[in-house]
């Protein structure tokens, strides 16, 4: 075996047949092939599986007790691996803390750069701050009423982790035994703190105590100058009992300036470095952690660094204005003696009735309900003895919900009210996170804050040259940052993600975006000889932004490391040095090798269904005429994220598709203002639509649904089966068979989600884990039931011979044949044939699906409702995961969705889809802040028509009907439809 591949030797992972593969070192392989055929088989859980497995194998059983350890995969044996890195589309994070700027690191680098360079600022009067002197100090104690007693303590630890024991004995042989611990005073001569050294705590040394007085001058002096030695320029100063209206400049600033630990004491804390003398602000230290929204030092108090709030909101307490006052506040049921004895009483004090309508009430009116009354109204409450009056103030219905929501310990009552909560941009730190402080700090007249909001290209322009404006002593200290910042910068820009904003959430990531981050990041690095491992980076990606990132993994073969990419365009597989094609057909079908080596070596291969599409022997075809609108839904000044006061038509009973470059602004209109507004104005109270002025032609629509690719399900126990109805059907045979009906078994019997008929030592899971500690978890066949998830006395039914067991693994185009006589349950298999997963098993686990594969599911489900038409049917990319082949089967299934009369919509950037769509919009003309306008609309032969569209230069080598008077793509798939490269026949 030569050292320059990487050689598997009889993998049967899954569907695997005992192959052998050769894999050459340092070079771009794509493996490919249709969907199910053993692409992430081979990939991910055999090549990177093992190379993972081995390097984590090396460390100590200490290390791996806290690493992950994967299962060594079924193979004989790989050789020539290379450390391995696995970039898949898994989101970025789901914490709503984790931005852009966190999960690449720019924003670590942003927080050093704030912190050592940055000029402070009074965030009251936007005066620099400047230094505070020990005489500053004093005469603001000194300030103080005269007698006033005060502690004069030097915070030698401020919010740090451990017990302190040496400090403590230290201080003592200096001569201080009074401390305050964590506000808690100690006398170090006769007690010492226990503190929980996995804690932060705060340790102030109690350095003289005075009353002021000016004969008391010198002593201050002394005493807070000793104190700013002990803590490296710090003071606090302690009043256990403050005189009323004091004024020290800090009463309304945030933790670090002013802390009350009770109503009878006052801490104030100075800094013999940040001080406004103009508003007698003192500032906190500036320190990285100041300009982390994920830290108390650094985060917003009102919102707690989520950059947002949730609030009562008013339009969703009051959906219908035009209802009587008794039944118009939705939170509250008139039924409800306590809510009606308060409507009644409210009522009456403003001299209306409750059967009175909301909206014809006086605005005052109105808003006393919702916010309450300033005088008191008079509350009747009928008892045993008769009717009680007891006078006092209304709080309003939104007043009493909010109070309610925060001082609530029921679960249930919070979700009730929550239903009725926006979620809304912090009013106090409007959005950035930080406290006012920290967007106080200032670069070249520049916040951190202002940087967040920049995209990537935007923050690229602004570090170029930055340093110029800097003074010789900062330029020296950033010189290393800028670099770090700009060099990210570029890489993230290189993959096609300039338009992302830096504080844009990662939660809110598609998964293409999330995997071009981590290879982004990975560039960055410069790593050698690594193993990467990709699986499809070019979804979501217009084919213009794929050009990018097909160089950036040529850069990364070029360094010297070695690609393997599980992949369908075939873009991507033109640029690769070497093809896999797997199959020849999906599941059981698949597993095999079916040709490798270039591109043409794969076109010249007879029975290679990749090869015929990459040699154009088949293709998806232009459909030979396009649907006439019969009518149109139009969205009127969406105005969410970029989109730039769009109005934009639907044409009902069409096909459309939607695109554009990535982040031009897509899937906001498609699911923010189409879906939600539409949801609203449906009487849907929990959603809360994008900002837009109006969509009108909803009656032409009698419902919406949105196929995304969320999961199906978040445990193993849903599955394909289960989500769409096919089990039921299943479970009925099984339970009329001869034996189930003389045991008495109903379908329930035949449901491992319940007692009954599922195994009870596995819970119906059909597997049980064993814990190995510092070894990854196994998970082994129950020995109970083996894995068949069922108990013995229900395995003894069959249905044609086979068992409930069987028949949920088998896969999807063997139960077709299976249940060949009845037409109902064929009917739902062949769904989920028709949008090309017959090869999955119907009992396969949901969490084992891809995006994908998910949304195929839905649709299936979709497919199977009884339909009327005039739906409204909007997808995501569901071209996700697909082999043209089997987007072929898609791309049929949505038509055939149209011509039963319904609108369907499509967010996409697969050419070969767009090309056969009635309707194109097409947004752009690029991503982020230079997008969301519309380039173009119209058919696909119009928008190829379009100069200033980058959609429609690539349309135009796909459809033969235009003339190619524009610049050409440039792509060589496109080239090759033309019949402008040469290309061996499969028989050559």
């Amino acid at each position: 075996m030569s050292k320059d591949y990487i050689e598997v030797r009889g993998a049967e992972e899954h569907n695997l047949k005992d192959i052998d593969v050769r894999i050459p070192r340092e070079e771009f392989t794509v493996v490919t092939g249709l969907s199910g055929s053993g692409k992430s088989s081979l990939a991910f859980e055999t090549v990177y599986a093992e190379g993972q497995r081995r390097y984590i194998e090396s460390l100590s059983a200490y290390a791996r007790n806290f690493l992950g350890q994967m299962d060594k995969p079924q193979v004989e044996n790989v050789e020539g691996l290379s450390p391995a890195i696995s970039i898949d589309q898994k989101n970025a994070a789901n914490n709503p803390r984790s931005t852009v700027g966190t999960v690449t690191e720019l924003h670590d680098y942003l927080r050093l750069l704030y912190a050592r360079v940055g000029t402070p600022h009074c965030p009251e009067c936007g005066r620099e701050v400047g230094e505070q002197s020990a005489q500053n100090m004093v005469s603001r104690i000194l300030d103080l009423p005269e007698g006033t007693r005060a502690k004069l303590a030097a915070p030698v630890v401020r919010d740090q982790k451990g017990a302190f024991e040496d400090l403590f004995d230290e201080l003592v042989s200096e001569g201080y035994a009074r401390v305050e611990v964590d506000g808690e005073a100690y006398d170090l001569t006769t007690e010492r703190p226990d503190l929980d050294e996995n804690y932060n705590h705060t340790v102030d040394v109690v350095v003289d105590r005075v009353k002021t007085s000016e004969e008391a001058r010198s002593r201050i002096t002394d005493s807070v100058e000793t104190a700013l030695d002990e803590a490296d320029g710090a003071l606090k100063v302690i009043l256990p009992n403050p005189p009323e209206g004091i004024d020290l400049g800090s009463e309304t600033r945030s933790t670090g300036d002013l802390a009350g630990d009770d109503d009878d004491r006052l801490v104030v804390t100075f800094s013999e470095d940040l001080a406004c003398t103009h508003c007698g602000i003192d500032l906190p230290e500036i320190e990285t952690r100041s300009f982390s929204f994920n830290s108390p030092h650094g985060a917003c108090p009102a919102c707690e660094g989520i950059g947002e709030t949730k609030e009562v909101d008013p339009d969703l307490v009051v959906t219908d204005p035009d209802q009587p006052i008794k039944d118009v506040f939705e939170p509250w049921s008139y039924s409800r003696s306590y809510y009606r004895t308060r409507l009644d009483s409210v009522a009456e004090h403003f001299g209306v009735s409750v059967n009175a309508t909301f909206s014809d009430l006086d605005d005052e009116v109105q808003d006393a309900f919702l916010y309450g009354t300033d005088e008191e109204v008079v509350f009747k409450r009928r008892t045993k003895n008769g009717t009680r009056r007891k006078q006092k103030r209304f709080e309003g219905v939104i007043p009493n919900l909010d109070r309610r929501y925060i001082e609530t310990d029921s679960e249930s009552t919070r979700d009730h009210i929550e239903k009725y909560m926006a979620t809304t941009t912090c009013p106090e730190c409007d959005g950035t996170r930080l406290k006012p402080e920290s967007r106080a700090v200032l670069v070249t007249d520049t916040a951190i804050t202002e940087i967040n909001r920049m995209s990537i290209g935007d923050a690229r322009e602004h570090f170029e040259g930055l340093e110029s404006e800097l003074s010789d002593r900062d330029r020296t200290i950033a010189e290393e940052i800028f670099k770090e910042i700009r060099a990210r910068l570029g890489f993230m820009e290189e993959v096609g993600l300039e338009y992302l904003t830096l504080d844009r959430e990662a939660s809110t990531l598609s998964g293409g975006e999330s995997q071009r981050i981590r290879l982004a990041t990975q560039v960055g690095s410069g790593l050698v000889g690594v193993l990467y491992v990709l699986d499809e980076p070019s979804i979501g990606l217009h084919q213009r932004d794929n050009d990018k990132l097909l160089d950036t993994l040529e850069g990364l073969r070029d360094l010297g490391n070695t690609l393997v990419v599980v992949e369908h365009d075939e873009e991507t597989m033109w640029r690769a040095d070497n093809v896999i094609d797997m199959g020849p057909g999906p599941g059981k079908r698949g597993g095999e090798v079916v040709a490798q080596g270039t591109v043409e070596d794969i076109t010249a291969t007879e029975g290679s269904v990749t090869g015929d599409y990459l040699a154009g022997r088949e293709a998806i075809p232009v459909p030979e005429e396009r649907r006439e609108p019969q009518g149109y839904l139009t969205v009127k000044g969406a105005r969410q994220h970029n989109l730039a006061d769009l109005d934009v038509a639907f044409p009902l009973g069409c096909f459309t598709a939607i695109t554009g470059v990535s982040g031009s602004g897509k899937s906001t209109l498609l699911h923010e203002i189409l879906y939600k507004g539409l949801r609203k104005r449906m009487n849907d109270s929990d959603v809360n639509p994008g900002e837009h002025d109006d969509i009108e032609g909803i009656e032409g629509i009698e419902t919406v649904r949105l196929i995304d690719q969320s999961p199906i399900g978040r445990t193993p126990r849903s599955n394909p089966a289960t989500y769409t109805g096919v089990f039921d059907h299943i479970r009925e045979l099984f339970a009329e068979t001869k034996l189930a009906k003389q045991r008495g078994y109903e379908k329930g019997r035949f449901s491992f989600n319940v007692k009954g008929g599922r195994c009870e030592a596995c819970g119906g899971q059909g597997t049980v884990k064993i814990d190995m500690n510092f070894l990854s978890d196994v998970y082994v066949p129950c020995e109970e039931c083996g894995g068949a998830r069922y108990n013995d006395e229900t395995l003894q039914v069959e249905y044609k011979g086979a068992t409930i067991s069987d028949v949920l693994d088998m896969e999807v185009d063997e139960a077709y044949d299976f249940f060949e006589s009845h037409s109902g349950l064929r009917r739902r298999l062949q769904l989920l044939k028709d949008v090309g997963l017959g090869y999955m098993r119907l009992g396969q686990p949901s969490t084992t699906l891809s995006g994908g594969e998910a949304q195929r599911v839905k649709l299936a489900e979709e497919l199977g409702k009884k339909d009327s038409g005039d739906a409204l049917y909007l997808l995501d990319e569901p071209t996700t995961g697909l082999h043209s082949a089997d987007e072929r089967k898609l791309i049929e299934v949505l038509q055939r969705l149209t011509d039963d009369g319904n609108t369907v919509a499509v967010v996409e950037h697969e050419l070969d889809l767009v090309k056969n769509a009635d309707h194109v919009i097409d947004l752009g003309p690029e991503g982020g802040e230079h997008g969301g306008t519309l380039v173009a609309e119209g058919t696909p032969e119009e928008i190829a028509e379009v100069e200033a569209s980058h959609t429609g230069r690539y349309l135009r080598d796909l459809l033969p009907s235009v003339e190619l008077e524009g610049p050409r793509s440039g792509s060589r798939r496109h080239e090759l439809k033309r019949g402008e490269a040469e290309v061996p026949a499969a028989d050559d």
